[in-house]
């Protein structure tokens, strides 16, 4: 059974990832498109574990990682999540609330 990645070091973590960015890697040199989406939505999620969530404060609005223009707005967070809606190039807030991963919180606005 695998582990969870709360369980792993930073060490771990780091190995994690390095070993899912070439498995990332082959399944786009083969054109895989399900298995890379799937291998990039694992990394961000061990990456969260490298995040200190305390450097995240409710309010902020960051820019999300390989989504340009959008940007998300933090309701709350809970663990490595961030709780709260996406926010258009015009300035309009999605109704939906949404959790990411903190690792794909980008530079604070």
């Amino acid at each position: 059974m695998d582990r969870r990645y709360s369980t792993y070091t930073v060490e771990e973590l780091r190995s994690e990832i390095a070993q899912l960015k070439e498995k990332l890697q082959q399944a786009e040199q083969w054109g895989n498109v399900s298995e890379y989406e799937i291998l990039q939505r694992k990394m961000q999620m061990a990456a969260a574990y490298l995040v200190n969530p305390a450097d995240f404060h409710k309010g902020d609005r960051y820019e999300l990682a390989g989504d340009p223009g959008q940007q998300f707005e933090i309701t709350y967070i809970n663990g490595v999540f961030a709780w709260g809606h996406r926010i258009n190039l015009l300035g309009q807030k999605f109704e939906k609330e949404e959790a990411v991963p903190l690792s794909i919180l980008g530079e604070r606005k």
